[in-house]
């Protein structure tokens, strides 16, 4: 593929160049005079639950990119370069990119002017393809790898240097006199694997370890987990829903318990809990992701092939279930008892000194909530709006803190303050929303759901959420619309498959479009994986919508389908009942019916005004 890797050689050098306006100062004197440490630029990083974005300019339009370390090459998805009219260009012999989750094909789109922290890079290049990462796009290795790369997320930022003659120097400059940290070799960067990689140690067991921001939770490979003695089946062993990545598959996730975690020369984690998955992703068999970069502060050099980190505090790994949705800002559980180095385990290092500036300080508060942190969140982000009180994002950040601590009243105070200074802030309406419709405020919800929709570009990620808000207050016509618009807009996201089924679910529920509904059901079936229970939910959709057709024995066998994997569903008891009714089977549907309604009183009322009955 030289026609690619020409290209990849000539976004770096526009990177270097640009960043070569920056003046780069001082930041640290090594103990050898020969070292030469210097700042080249400092990225602000916000932590939107455990996804590290930067905001950036595509062609003079505001956007969130997502800092992805573990990504080789800067991305995004094909409804982005759409929403911003970027024309693509295919990229050559069909190439395509792998990660969990699958494989992408991608195409390339040349950005223009693509501005970040200041500066302004020309025609810079993207691949485009693939799911969306809940950011514009991914900046990925291909801007980074070029220089040595502190991670302080704590802090809200990442910090790139140029380092020269500094092979033999402690790097981690941010250490004071007796704090704990750890060093470790990692890979020289290669075309073939520009993601940081090093050893580690489960059960004692040497693995190959890679550092990636982009991924929202570490995982450990099934394979390496074998290895350390731990199967899916193992005892203790809970299963811990599916996780997706780049292409359009999930894998089935579990969290297990260790003897040992360890990672450089120093820091091990004893009796450790870690998720594990089923992928191969050949150069690692564990991903350190977004959050063990929060609880820890990391020095990556890449010219000297090194890496240092030393732990902030709080839970290493992010352990809540269902992968897909651990980062929610609206949940409520309480933090996680945290797995900390055996190293830090009697005090965690004391608190830094507070930043100088409103931005600085809403970023580290941002921290402190993806850590589940909320005191020091709430107390951060209420100190950056008595500096800085017209800024709407830094209301809309302690909204989300606030919801996150259980106070959906004031997070909803406080994504109307933002509303008010920022009548087009599209996220703050959906959080908003969203509380309208946990508050049965259904008009207030569907006054804020048609200015999203009037607002939001047609491609925009948020018609997915859009379409299940609609579908809550039962406006299923324009659920079908906004699913219209996602599934139009993004054909390779892993959420396809949750797209048709609730397209043909709202087909069924309001009776028309049946034929379309049913295709888009039965492709829903194809597409989705066998294996995953979460997706038995498909054949009750398909079943409801054959209640529609009148065809009532192939129904019963998607109901019947349904309850051989979830035996207690509600909706598949009451529609089989339904089936029965109308199969002249008055036994059989009395007790369907009757257990439908002990697991979900009132089931019959709310599918009888839809006239769905025996």
């Amino acid at each position: 593929m030289p026609r690619l890797t020409r290209k990849v050689g000539l976004l770096i050098f526009v990177v270097m160049a640009a960043v070569s306006l920056v003046p780069a100062g001082r930041v640290a004197h090594a103990a050898e005079k020969k070292c030469q440490i210097g700042r080249v630029l400092e990225l602000p990083i916000t932590m939107n639950s455990l996804r590290p974005t930067v905001t950036v300019k595509i062609n003079g339009r505001d956007a969130t990119f997502l800092l992805d370390s573990g990504a080789f090459f800067s991305m995004m998805s094909s409804a982005t370069a759409a929403q911003y009219g970027l024309r693509l260009e295919p990229t050559p012999f069909g190439f395509r990119v792998e990660g969990v989750g699958g494989s992408t094909a991608a195409d390339i789109a040349t950005v223009k002017e693509f501005s970040i922290a200041g500066v302004t890079l020309k025609n810079l290049q993207f691949l485009v393809g693939g799911s969306e990462v809940n950011a514009d796009g991914l900046l990925g290795q291909n801007f980074l790898e070029k220089f040595d790369v502190e991670y302080d997320f704590a802090k809200g930022a990442i910090r790139l240097f140029h380092t020269e003659s500094c092979d033999n120097t402690l790097l981690a400059y941010w250490l004071k006199p007796g704090d704990a940290f750890s060093k470790m070799h990692i890979d020289p960067i290669e075309p073939r694997q520009p993601q940081a990689v090093g050893e580690g140690y489960i059960n004692g067991q040497r693995i190959r370890v890679a550092f990636d921001t982009g991924a929202f939770n570490s995982v450990l490979s099934a394979r390496a987990a074998a290895r350390a003695g731990v199967t899916p089946d193992s005892p203790g062993v809970v299963e811990a829903g599916y996780s997706s990545g780049l292409g359009r598959g999930q894998v089935k996730t579990y969290i297990a318990r260790f003897a040992s975690f360890k990672i450089g020369d120093s820091e091990e984690i004893k009796n450790a809990q870690l998720r594990i998955a089923d992928f191969d992703l050949g150069f690692a068999d564990m991903l350190l992701g977004a959050d063990f970069f929060v609880s820890h502060h990391v020095f990556v050099a890449n010219r000297e092939h090194r890496l240092f980190l030393s732990y902030n505090g709080g839970p290493v790994f992010n352990l809540t279930k269902n992968a897909g949705a651990a980062n929610a800002a609206a949940s409520a559980e309480p933090p996680a008892a945290p797995d900390a180095p055996a190293q830090a385990q009697a005090a965690a290092p004391p608190a830094a000194a507070a930043a100088a500036d409103a931005a600085a300080i809403a970023r580290r508060g941002a921290a402190s909530a993806a850590r589940r942190d909320f005191a020091a969140a709430l107390a951060d982000l209420t100190r950056a709006i008595e500096l800085a009180p017209d800024e709407p994002e830094f209301y809309f950040e302690r909204g989300n803190a606030y919801w996150g601590n259980g106070r959906p009243d004031l997070a909803l105070a406080d994504f109307d303050h933002a509303i008010d200074l920022k009548t087009d802030f599209l996220p703050a309406y959906l959080s908003r929303a969203e509380i309208h419709l946990r508050n049965e405020d259904k008009s207030a919800a569907m006054t804020d759901l048609a200015l999203l929709d009037r607002l939001a570009a047609p491609q925009a990620d948020l018609r997915f959420s859009l379409a299940d808000l609609y579908g809550r207050v039962q406006e299923y016509s324009l659920v079908i619309a906004q699913y219209d618009l996602w599934i139009k807009n993004h054909p390779d996201d892993s959420r396809m498959v949750s797209a048709l089924g609730g397209r043909c679910l709202a087909s069924a529920l309001q009776n028309q479009d049946l034929g379309v509904g049913l295709k888009d059901c039965d492709r829903a079936i194809h597409l989705a994986d066998k294996h995953n229970p979460d997706n038995a939910h498909l054949y009750v959709n398909r079943g409801m919508l054959l209640l529609r057709q009148g065809d009532y024995k192939k129904a019963l066998e998607d109901f019947d389908a349904n309850l051989k994997i979830q035996p207690r569903n509600a909706r598949a008891l009451y529609g089989r009942g339904v089936a029965e009714a109308r199969l002249n089977k008055p036994i059989d549907s009395g007790r369907d019916l009757t257990a439908a309604e002990a697991l979900t009183p009132h089931i019959g009322d709310q599918f009888g005004h839809l006239g769905i009955v025996p």
